[in-house]
């Protein structure tokens, strides 16, 4: 539920909300319904949102690894940003082309890398970059090194949906089970004892 049809269905299941209680409180019940389902609704992420984010996740660690490539290279900062991000293309590539003309243009690194800020993971990117940049050290392997920490964050993230999805899948197996355990189970322990005590 996003965009205009979110909010037109929010409105109108409040409203059938605030009728069916009707008077006073059914329209104080229906002002905290529009108030609570409007704060769910501007979390809600919309699909592309979502893909883009995910690309972004996938994207960046591989942004890293080519950045250092180019580094190594001896491309300078502003170059490289701009050929990896040419090259790259999406959510990514197109903050990195950024970074690269904010650099070529003569922008400070801390200004410039503040492009990839959005970006899941791109405030640590820009960190190492910028730090890189203010104390002259080895970028490419600073680069390396933070995209293998993206690739592990990622790998732990994915590994916890993956836990999560477990928990999920098994709840309403254990919901079905549930009253056949307390029939097959409990009840006849129950009426067993109650006969006990009822025949003494």
């Amino acid at each position: 539920m996003n965009g205009w049809r979110g909010w037109v269905l929010l409105v109108l299941a409040s409203t059938v909300l605030a009728v069916l209680v009707g008077g006073p409180t059914g329209i104080g019940v229906g002002l905290v319904a529009l108030a609570g389902g409007a704060v769910a609704v501007r979390r809600i992420e919309s699909p592309a949102v979502r893909r883009e984010r995910a690309r972004a996740v996938a994207d960046l660690p591989i942004a890293a690894d080519l950045f250092a490539a180019a580094a190594r290279a001896g491309a300078p900062p502003d170059r490289a940003a701009l050929a990896v991000g040419t090259a790259l293309g999406g959510p990514v590539g197109d903050r990195l082309v950024l970074v690269g003309a904010a650099l070529r243009g003569g922008r400070p690194a801390d200004e410039a890398w503040r492009h990839v800020f959005d970006l899941p993971g791109g405030p640590r990117l820009a960190s190492v970059a910028t730090r890189s940049a203010e104390r002259g050290s080895a970028l490419s392997r600073a680069l390396e090194q933070q995209a293998a920490d993206l690739r592990a964050a990622r790998a732990a993230a994915a590994e916890a949906a993956a836990r999560k999805a477990g928990v999920l899948v098994v709840l309403p197996l254990g919901l079905c089970f549930l009253p056949a355990f307390l029939l097959a189970g409990v009840v006849p322990l129950v009426v067993s004892v109650l006969g006990d005590l009822l025949h003494n």
